[in-house]
């Protein structure tokens, strides 16, 4: 967390309000005022942990369930508490797609192999995620995660933080917060949403300013291909940089310009080889 919040700071240039009239050379001088300090020391892992452990309560937050909506209410419920107050959500429809057909016309088999939008690393092996409800050996989990998933409406939530200087531009920092598999969906991604609402947390203090603005925001559908982020950006692309009402010095969207996305922060991916290449064994072992 220490290491993400570096980087937005490098992007954003931000700094508690206290700063904002210091010089710069004195700020830099000053290691005990310097911002990256002030902001890193107010990460709090037990809140990030208690966080994941919230996400864990509507199991596996499959997309198109009430567990997952109920989580989408959580997820607003707990940005707002965190001042980060101008929450809004995106509203799409979503039909599942087809059964895919083999060579030879017959429905291809589901199996235990990395979906939602691409290969993990390049590879596409087994990633431990069960796609039998049967083989889910706790009673409660099972029954928490009964219900299945049904075409229809969707929804996901986003808060942003304005910027001061530049609120027409903005970084977005994501995390999807659906998951499959009959259990908690603690790491997938259910590490990655509690790491992105915290950083939300610690960017929406009073005293905190940004130049740019950063979007924080929890994507629904990505297991089935990435769809809630498709729903935004179709929603949205022809929005950026437009000021509304005009005149205002408000933008609704600002102009995209990077984007840093959390997914399962708790699997261990190993040490890399050559070009990069991770052992078929490293990608199997979550931690």
């Amino acid at each position: 967390m220490q290491r993400l919040v570096s980087t937005l700071l490098a992007f954003v240039v931000i700094a508690p309000a206290a700063l904002a009239q210091a010089p710069v050379a004195a700020a830099r001088s000053d290691t005990l005022n310097d911002p990256v300090r002030i902001m890193v020391s107010r990460l709090d892992l037990a809140r990030y942990k208690a966080t994941v452990k919230g996400l864990t309560q509507f199991g596996d937050r499959r997309q198109g369930t009430d567990r997952n909506r109920r989580a989408v209410d959580w997820i607003e419920a707990q940005l707002k508490s965190y001042g980060c107050t101008n929450t809004e959500r995106i509203t799409y429809e979503y039909t599942s797609p087809p059964p895919r057909t083999g060579g030879r016309g017959g429905a291809r088999p589901q199996t235990n192999v990395a979906q939602g939008g691409g290969r993990i690393r390049g590879y596409r092996i087994p990633t431990g995620v069960n796609t039998d409800s049967l083989a889910q050996k706790d009673p409660k989990l099972r029954a928490l995660n009964a219900q299945p998933a049904v075409d229809g409406q969707r929804q996901e939530v986003y808060c942003t933080k304005v910027g001061t200087t530049h609120p027409n531009e903005m970084y977005i920092v994501g995390g999807h917060m659906d998951g499959h598999g009959w259990g908690e969906a603690a790491n997938d991604d259910g590490s990655g949403t509690a790491l992105v609402m915290e950083l939300a947390r610690v960017f929406s203090s009073h005293d905190v300013k940004t130049d740019r603005s950063i979007r924080f925001i929890l994507w629904n559908n990505e297991e089935t291909g990435l769809n809630g982020a498709r729903a935004y950006v179709a929603q949205r692309e022809a929005l950026q940089g437009k000021e509304e009402p005009a005149g205002s010095g408000k933008f609704p969207e600002p102009k995209w310009l990077g984007m840093i996305q959390h997914d399962m922060m708790m699997f261990d991916h190993g040490m890399p080889r050559r070009m990069g290449r991770y052992l078929p064994s490293s990608v199997r072992k979550p931690t």
